[in-house]
């Protein structure tokens, strides 16, 4: 039973996250033409080089129609405010209606959500040196939040994929790294503990599909994948324990690969993207390290 003080405190963290408006693009392409095959982009704020690191951002969650891009725009401003020039991509998410077997929406679209994600990586570049002209598409980070930071992994992984897989690359895809926020990337030990009412499963199209499908999505089971990786998780987190992502830092070890675990100290699930936290400027670290 999850203690009463550490649901306060969640909520309480998630209503100062949610509390900052959303803050419009600099510019929006269309990397499909499904009306969210979208992609924002935020320019770099004040002076500063001439060619800037491109930050991709994959927002969370939980991978369902209600949560779109908007609620991640003030952390992608603040990453712009740093000096970025960021990128906020859209993809299809479940369903907007109650789902049978869990609470709350359906999570995901099988296989739409990672055609989406597959297609706006490809696409991004291209995009990126339309709308950004100070984006150095040579040195992209891609960061993403709770199912945000599962996509951001798998991103990453495309090319460990399974062979056959329509989304495997030939070869790593072009990026400085990889930032995963709180993520669901251990699919395994977050259907055990719950993590967002069996989201992960939902993801992957039902029990009936989860072991199938798990080889083409789950981030602990496409490693190693030689692509510099850190995750940044709070210890409070009462909504993907910081268990899932030990476990996934651990699967990466037992396969040879060292990722980066930054655990925080009094920080839950959401003061990650909360400009006004000071997790939020540690995240801001990790990014900076990959990215420059």
């Amino acid at each position: 039973m999850t203690d009463p003080a550490a649901v306060e405190r969640d909520a309480a963290e998630a209503a100062s996250a949610f509390s900052h408006p959303p803050v419009a693009p600099d510019a929006t392409a269309a990397y499909g033409e499904h009306p969210d095959q979208l992609v924002d982009f935020y320019a770099p704020r004040g002076e500063g080089p001439e060619k800037v690191p491109l930050i991709v951002v994959l927002h969370g969650g939980a991978w369902r129609a209600p949560y779109d891009r908007q609620h991640i725009t003030p952390f992608v401003d603040f990453l712009a405010r740093r000096g970025f020039a960021v990128a906020n991509v859209e993809y299809r998410r479940g369903s907007s209606l109650p789902h049978q077997d869990a609470e709350g929406p359906m999570a995901g679209r099988w296989p739409e959500t990672f055609d989406d994600v597959a297609a706006a990586m490809d696409a991004l570049p291209g995009l990126a040196a339309v709308a950004l002209p100070r984006a150095d598409v040579r040195r992209v980070v891609v960061t993403g939040h709770s199912a945000g930071g599962q996509l951001a992994l798998w991103a990453a992984a495309r090319h460990v994929l399974p062979q056959g897989s329509a989304w495997r690359l030939p070869s790593p895809p072009m990026l400085r790294g990889v930032v995963a926020l709180a993520p669901i990337a251990d699919f395994a030990v977050a259907e055990e503990l719950g993590v967002c009412g069996g989201a992960s499963a939902q993801l992957l199209g039902g029990a009936e599909h989860f072991t199938t499908r798990l080889p083409f999505a789950d981030p602990a089971a496409l490693l190693p994948t030689g692509i510099a990786t850190a995750v940044v998780h709070g210890r409070d987190d009462i909504v993907v324990p910081a268990r899932v992502a030990e476990s996934y830092v651990d699967a990466a070890a037992r396969a040879g690969e060292t990722v980066g675990l930054t655990l925080l100290d009094g920080a839950g699930h959401f003061p990650l993207i909360d400009p006004a936290a000071d997790a939020c400027a540690v995240v801001a670290e990790e990014i900076s390290q990959l990215a420059w």
